[in-house]
Formats: C-alpha cells, structure tokens, sequence
C-alpha cells in the first residue's frame, strides 16, 4: 500500500496567503483614510484618482519586469526582494507632506507590490499538481480578501487613536516580519529538506508533459514578443484586461460609496467593507474547489476550467441591482456587491491558473506578469477614461449616485465579455509548444 502524501505544500500555501493578505491591506490603506487625507491635502476625486492612476501605471510597470525577474531569481529570493521594497514603500507613505509625494509613494509601491502574484502563481505550479492548482490558488488569493476585511477593522480606528501616518507605519511593517518565515520555511520542492518523498512524488505527478518543454526553455531566453505570438498569452492578458479593472475599483472606491451614498465615514465604514470581502472569500476558496471536483469526475481540465469560469461570471451579473436594491436598505447593497467580489474571486483563482495550464513552469512567471500588466492598464484606462472625470463631472452637480450606476453596469457585463473572447481565443486551452 503506498504511503499518503504529506501536507507541507500547505505550508507553502499558507505562507503565500499571508503575502498576499499584507499585499492587499498595504494598497487597500488609503482607501480609508480618504476623508482625513482629503481634509489635510485639499484633495477632490480628480487628485485621489490622479494617486490611484500613478499605483496602477507603476504597478503595470513592475508586473512587465516583475514575471521576468522572478523566472530568473526563482520563487526564493524573487519574493523577498519584492515583499520587502514593497512593505519599505508602505511605511514610507506616513513620512509624505504633499501630494506629489504620495504620488511618488504610491508609484513605488505600486512598482514593488507586481512581484507578489507572479511570485505565488509560480510557487503553486512548482508546489502543486495540476488537479489542485486552482484550489491553491483560490485559498492563497483569498489574502487578498483577508487583507481588505483586516483593513477597515485596523486602519480607522488607529487612525482615530494615533493619526493617520501611523496607520500606514503599522499596517506597512508586517512586511518585514512575514520575510522571517518565508526565509525558515521556504525552498523549491526538489531542494526542500522537510518534504518527504511521497509528497515530491505527489506534487510532481502529472509534470511529465511540461518536462520536455521545461528542458527546452531552460537555457533559452523566450521574448515577451515571442509570448505575445501565443492564443494563450491574448487569452489569459484580455482576461485580465477586462477584468482587472473592476476589482481596482471595488478596493479603491467601496468606503466612497458608502459614504457618498449612505453618509458612512471613519470607523463606521468598518462593518460594512468587511463584510463584503468577507462574503469574496468564500467565493475565492469554491472557486478553486468547483474545478478540481468537475476535474476528479474525470472532466478535462480546459472544459471544468471554462465551465467553472462561466458560472462566475453570470454570479456578477446581479451587481447592475445594487444601486436600485440600495435605495430600499444598504445592507442589501453590500451583500450584492458582496456577491459580486466573491465571484471576481472565483474568476480570478480560475484565469490565473489557466497560465500553469497552458504554459511551461519556467514560464509561468513571465506570462502572469504580462497578464497583470494588462489587468493593471485595464485598470488605469478606467480610472483616466471614467473615474477620474465622470466621479468629478456627477458630483460636481450632486449626482454621483449615477456615476455609480454606470460602473455596476459596467462591472455586471466584463465578466461575460471577458469569457466570450478567452473561449473564442483558446477552445479548449492546448498548452502551448515552445
């Protein structure tokens, strides 16, 4: 009878849940500190999206390079270079007295935070075998989640207590300790001393048809224009394009909705923002379980892929209903947009994998860079071509609620959108050949 594999490949997964929650809480700070930051820099939407729009060009910027960097360093070093200057950006927003210095901040945290996906999409193809990938994926990308519930409990009331710079001192120096275990606890499989042979055995079960390509990239540069000659990279970057945008926009601009709408503000945002990624990380967790099951049925891995992908994407369609259902109860609002992240979740732990599906471990960092780095001008066109002057244009005569009408239409139909040209793109998502 063969021995059972061990767990230590969770181990893994936990440590780049916890990277990834710290990710998202250091990005997600001044979300809610908004107001205080508005009150003592004389902000209005248009400066708040000109400091959103400088993030997400650095971090367009860092995720072109950062793939790249990453396949070349290895998963080790690559993301304790990157959780490091990042977390260093994320403290030194509390040392900042204008605008054009958190502008600058905000670039450099946007640079340095690009390393965290390609690092742990990477880490998860060398840990896991293809049937359980997405799974992984979905807990480790539910940090992210995690780190926007942590975020509205944490940083409005030490805002409250100590000021707002502490708020990014605290929240900023996480960082530094998570870099500890990673250093104790982390080496590739193949050089990891506490893993024993039936779990290798296990993590290693179905590489054999990457192997041959593995060995042929191993001394081989292959261009990002090689990359873009690839159904699989247009499939995967479009993906992102699409739909990138519309989680930026949950994170940047949830607490203004709410106090827009409502009159939320301060520490009273806590309740509700946390409850709607709390309801996304149950999204990200059976996001990654409904395709590994579909798979154990013995469903190919392309068609319980799309399949779980399509579900999703109908699951966002409601939030087109949140500012009507809104106007009856907030609550209602929340748990709508709730749903509508949670799905975003469950789309994102799947598109994210379909790069270890389709491409060569050795690769894998590249192409999720280059996808991000769509996702993220994605994200940046919106904020230029809608945010920035839309938000400005509505409330400047009192009708911001229906600028946030357009964005739910907008939010409910990218996701479909999205699966039609990944499916028109890659049928049955063949991996690619080098």
């Amino acid at each position: 009878m063969s021995e059972k594999p061990g767990n230590y490949r969770w181990v893994i997964c936990s440590l780049i849940f916890f990277a990834t929650t710290i990710n998202y809480l250091d990005r997600a700070v001044i979300s809610l500190l908004k107001s205080n930051l508005t009150h003592d820099f004389k902000w209005d939407d248009g400066d708040y999206a000109n400091i959103e729009v400088a993030f997400k060009i650095a971090y367009s910027i860092g995720l072109l390079f950062a793939g790249r960097l990453i396949d070349k360093l290895g998963t080790r070093m690559g993301y304790f270079f990157s959780t490091f200057l990042w977390s260093v950006s994320a403290v030194c927003h509390a040392f900042v007295n204008s605008t054009l210095g958190f502008g600058v901040v905000r670039s450099a945290l946007g640079l340095s935070e690009a390393g965290n996906f390609p690092s742990a999409i990477k880490t998860v193809a060398e840990w896991f075998p293809k049937k359980d990938r997405a799974l992984a994926t979905g807990i480790f990308n539910s940090g992210a989640n995690i780190g926007a519930i942590v975020a509205p409990l944490t940083v409005p009331f030490i805002a409250v207590t100590w000021g707002w710079r502490w708020a990014f001192v605290i929240t900023g120096s996480v960082g530094f300790i998570w870099l500890i275990f990673w250093f104790i606890f982390y080496e590739i499989p193949a050089r990891q001393k506490r893993l024993k042979k039936p779990e290798l055995d296990y993590i290693n079960s179905d590489t054999d048809e990457y192997d041959r390509t593995d060995r042929l990239t191993e001394d081989k540069k292959v261009s990002w224009f090689k990359l873009l000659s690839y159904r699989q990279t247009w499939a995967f970057s479009i993906g992102k394009f699409l739909t990138d945008p519309i989680w930026w926009f949950y994170l940047f601009w949830l607490p203004d909705f709410l106090e827009s709408q409502y009159g939320l503000k301060g520490t009273a945002i806590a309740i509700p923002v946390a409850l709607v990624y709390t309801i996304s990380t149950f999204g990200s967790i059976y996001g990654g379980y409904l395709p590994k099951s579909l798979i154990e049925k013995n469903w190919p891995v392309f068609k319980a892929r799309k399949t779980s992908m399509l579900i999703y994407a109908i699951a966002v369609v409601p939030i087109i209903f949140a500012q009507v259902l809104g106007s009856i109860n907030m609550w209602l609002a929340v748990v709508i947009i709730g749903l509508a992240t949670s799905a975003h979740q469950a789309w994102s732990a799947n598109i994210f994998t379909t790069v270890s599906d389709m491409f060569p471990k050795k690769l894998v960092g590249s192409v999720t860079g280059l996808g991000g780095m769509f996702g993220s001008i994605g994200s940046v066109l919106l904020s230029l071509l809608v945010q920035k002057h839309m938000f400005v244009h509505y409330r400047a005569i009192h009708h911001i609620e229906i600028a946030y009408y357009i964005m739910f239409f907008v939010c409910g139909g990218a996701y479909l959108l999205a699966w039609c040209i990944m499916h028109f793109l890659v049928p049955k998502m063949k991996p690619v050949e080098i």
